[in-house]
């Protein structure tokens, strides 16, 4: 590289000398650019902000609520808890004048802790009109699904189509939207709270 090297010789040359020593003259460093400085800057930002990204995504992805979340996973114990869970709701919710002891029996076996506490304050008003005004209900389950699901808990969304009938009146139909929370019990899932949604 040539760059700020000259040598006496030359320069003799140009003015028509005739020197024969020759010396050279110390190089000088090209001078930086003032936009090296600016590039370094934002080159070091541009990973910093790359890295702080990764650092987001492994915690997204160890984040434990979301990683134990089997609902999207498991399809069979997901259809599992969803059938368990429906034809729960459907013998609890479904009752006549004369079948009143037997929805009982079916509440006992499938519900638990809280939701059991309100189903016996509900059924025991209930039985009451049943009788007097001879009613009947028909509940199905329309569709359901599984919000989330672990080891041995899950939560659920479910719609209900209700079919409420008078001695001698006219039948009427009404849908309801259920948030049902379940626990899996001996092998079977049962209801722990239900909400009206």
């Amino acid at each position: 590289m040539s760059i700020g090297l000259r040598s006496r010789r030359s320069a003799a040359a140009d003015t028509g000398g005739s020197g024969t020593d020759v010396d050279v003259v110390e190089a000088r460093p090209p001078q930086r650019r003032r936009g090296g400085r600016t590039q370094t800057v934002l080159v070091l930002a541009a990973l910093l902000l790359t890295g702080g990204t990764l650092l987001v995504l492994t915690a997204r992805a160890a984040d434990t609520s979301a990683a134990d979340n089997d609902a999207l996973t498991d399809s069979e114990r997901t259809r599992r808890v969803v059938a368990d869970v429906s034809d729960a709701l459907t013998g609890i919710f479904t009752y006549a004048p004369d079948d009143l002891t037997a929805t009982e029996r079916r509440a006992h076996d499938v519900l638990r802790g809280k939701a059991a506490k309100d189903y016996r304050a509900l059924f025991g008003r209930l039985r009451r009109q049943v009788g007097k005004q001879e009613l009947s209900l028909t509940t199905q389950v329309v569709r359901a699904g599984a919000v989330e699901l672990t080891a041995d808990g899950a939560r659920l969304l479910v719609f209900l189509d209700q079919r409420a009938q008078r001695k001698g009146d006219k039948a009427t139909t009404a849908p309801a939207q259920l948030s049902v929370t379940a626990h899996l019990d001996d092998g079977h899932w049962t209801i722990t709270d239900i909400r009206a949604r």
